[in-house]
């Protein structure tokens, strides 16, 4: 697997060496021995997720505070999404920043997310399947989100924003400078 680093440390797109032919294709999409090797965290992921959404449904952008922070492994089985990790470190060189990345079926990329980050992917194809690891388990109690369209973030969806279909929930979060609980650049994460 080549890992490709982005503009904010820690935040690294993972592609991985796929095998093809007249039968169809096969890769590794997880060993946790060449995680650690190439990535550099070893993670114990302790939950698998699986969504489905259709076109236009944006999911997020979440993220868990304490001590049930979590990391992400997020990839694409079907479909295709625009990816977004937000740095929600205060006192991080790029607070507020994003990395944005296309998943699909197709590229079989994947996004190692780091705990500190907020989290939302845009489903850009007619539906997605979405899965994605963590290492640590959910906790409804420490959850925490920031507003999709948060305009000192300015993240480009890549879709009309009449498009875009919100949780109930999703259309409520505050914006990243009124967010409470965010993380600190100096706080011990792993």
């Amino acid at each position: 697997m080549e890992v490709i680093k982005t503009d904010i440390e820690g935040v690294v797109i993972i592609e991985p060496r796929v095998f093809e032919d007249s039968r169809g294709y096969f890769f590794e999409s997880f060993n946790s021995e060449r995680f650690f090797q190439d990535v550099g965290e070893d993670i114990d992921w302790v939950q698998d997720n699986e969504s489905k959404s259709s076109y236009g449904v944006l999911r997020g952008l979440h993220f868990q505070k304490g001590p049930h922070a979590q990391s992400k492994l997020v990839r694409v089985v079907k479909g295709k999404v625009l990816d977004v990790a937000v740095d929600i470190r205060k006192g991080s060189p790029t607070f507020g920043k994003y990395v944005a990345v296309e998943l699909t079926e197709d590229n079989h990329r994947q996004v190692f997310i780091p705990r500190g980050f907020a989290h939302g992917f845009v489903v850009l194809s007619k539906e997605v399947i979405f899965q994605y690891k963590c290492d640590n388990l959910y906790a409804p109690q420490s959850e925490g989100a920031i507003a999709w369209d948060d305009p000192e973030i300015g993240i480009d969806w890549g879709i009309p924003a009449q498009d875009i279909i919100l949780s109930e929930k999703d259309k409520h979060h505050p914006k990243l400078s009124e967010a409470q609980d965010l993380f600190s650049i100096d706080e011990k994460l792993y």
